[in-house]
This record gives structure tokens, sequence and C-alpha cells, in this order.
């Protein structure tokens, strides 16, 4: 293996957008909204194919408005089924991602007839390309890391309010706390983040950090801030991990199989993604040996 730059950059630019992912994602989970995420991750890609269609560029801000508008209606709409529908909240946000997630295949590929747009970086991302550039940092990294921090700061700044929410609605109600609104900011939030994470990782990777790390964080801590900073730490393992699974242990693997298939790598944000799912699985195995068993009293043993 042959460590470069340029792998230096794909591991930083795929730990910053997997930990800028991580943080709405752990609210979402302690909201019992993980499908949410996951809807809102399929359902921004109309939004930013229209955007595309109607600004005719990629620029940033286009993008961000075409995402934030799907993303609240998303939200909407899944909450309108559900209460019209008499479905339950998975049933109905799972109707309308579909739905979305469908048109905006379509529309991309409408939008990648006028624009330069290649409908594969959206779903599988580009990081490898994306950071690319001629001298300096690379534009994907300031952007990953603007995010991150903008998630940070709102984070820190509302921690009491989203962890009320979360916990109790009625109570952070009664208190003051507009738990609807936390909400709505929250699904904005995960919209932002979507976008600027598309670009360069693609949905695939943005589905999973918004969901893996804060489940493998929820298995090892019981309180918010333990349960955040886990996530933090396992986003970042997962893309460390993933890009060394993907530029050599893979590679290694398929050529000692039979055929002997000789690739140099494969997609590293696929394989950020894969390598979280094993982290997820270890801890999980790690955490079910780790408790005592339960033994059953018999009849006459004290």
């Amino acid at each position: 293996m042959n460590w470069t730059a340029l792998d230096t950059w794909i591991v930083i630019a795929g730990a910053l957008t997997a930990m800028a992912c991580a943080i709405p994602g752990v609210f979402l989970q302690l909201n019992k909204q993980s499908m949410l995420g996951d809807a809102i991750s399929h359902a921004v890609l109309p939004g930013i194919a229209i955007a595309y269609l109607v600004s005719g560029s990629r620029d940033t801000l286009p993008m961000i408005g075409g995402a934030l508008v799907a993303g609240v209606l998303t939200a909407l709409l899944s909450g309108a089924v559900e209460r019209l529908g008499r479905v339950e909240q998975g049933a109905s946000l799972g109707v309308v991602f579909c739905v979305f997630f469908a048109a905006g295949l379509v529309l991309v590929r409408i939008a990648a007839d006028h624009l330069d747009l290649d409908p594969s970086c959206v779903l599988f991302g580009s990081l490898e390309l994306a950071v690319i550039e001629s001298s300096g940092i690379p534009r994907v990294v300031w952007l990953s890391a603007s995010t991150l921090a903008l998630n940070a700061l709102l984070a820190t700044l509302f921690f009491k309010e989203l962890r009320l929410s979360a916990f109790d609605t009625r109570f952070s109600e009664s208190v003051g706390v507009p738990a609807r609104l936390i909400r709505l900011g929250l699904t904005v939030l995960t919209s932002i983040t979507a976008v600027m994470a598309f670009e360069s990782v693609g949905s695939i990777l943005v589905i999973a950090m918004l969901i893996v790390p804060g489940a493998t964080a929820l298995l090892l801590c019981r309180s918010v801030e333990g349960i955040l900073l886990a996530s933090l730490g396992f986003a970042a393992l997962a893309s460390l991990g993933g890009h060394l699974m993907a530029i050599s242990a893979l590679p290694a693997l398929l050529s000692t199989m039979p055929g002997g298939i000789q690739i140099g790598s494969v997609n590293s944000a696929g394989m950020m993604a894969t390598c979280s799912g094993l982290v997820f699985f270890t801890v999980l195995l790690a955490t079910a040996l780790r408790k005592p068993a339960v033994t059953t009293p018999q009849p006459g043993v004290p």
C-alpha cells in the first residue's frame, strides 16, 4: 500500500462529513425518528435536481434551498399521511421517501442531460475526485468542516432544548421549549447536512452516517453527551478504516479468490459505510457477550 497526500485528504474529508452527519443523526434517534433521516437523505434528491434545472448551475445556495424545501415537505407530508391514512410512522415515511426518491432519480437524469451532473455521483459519491485540487486545502474539506462546525455550534447552543424535546415532549412544552419547532429545525439541519455532503460522498454514506455511528454509541453510552462524543469517534474511525479497506484490504482479498480478481481500489465512500456497519456489529457482539447470563432459580435451591 502506497499512502499519499491524496489518501490523507480523502480520509479527512470523509471523517469531517461523517462526523457532521452523526450530530443530527444522534438527535433523530433520540427522537425515535431514525427513518426520517433516511427519508430526508432520499427525498432531497428532487429538490437538488429542480434547483439544478431552475438555476442552471451547481452553486451551493440553490442546492441548499431545493434540499430544504424537499426535506421540510418530506416531514410535513409524512405526518399528514400518518394522520389521515391512519398508518404508523414508518409506513408513512416509506411512502413519501420512495415517491420522492424515484422522482428525484428521474429529475437527476433529466438534469444530467442539460448540466454537468453525474447521477452515479449523487448516489455513490466521488470522494476520490472531490479532493483533487491544484494546490491548498480541497474545497470539499472546507465545506465538510463548515458543516461540522455549524452542526456542533447549534447542538451546543440548543443542547438543553434538543434533549428535552427528545425525551419528554409534553414537559418541554410545559416549560416553554417548543418541541415541534425544535424538531422542525432538526429536519432543516439534516437537509442542509445531506446536501452539503452529496457532492463528495453521495447519498449512501450520508444515510449510513446519519444512523450507524449514533446507533453504535447508544450501545455503550447512557448520557447524551457521551453518545454524541462516541458517535463522532465512531464516524471518524469508520472513515479511516473504510478507506484502508478500499485501497488495501478488499483488493488483497479479491486477488486471493478463485479467478484472481485484480483491482487497484474500490469506492471509498461505499467502504466507509460498510466499515461503519462492521464496527456496529462488532460493538453489538461485544456488548452481548459482556452481559451476564441470567440464570433461572431451580426449585428448592436458595
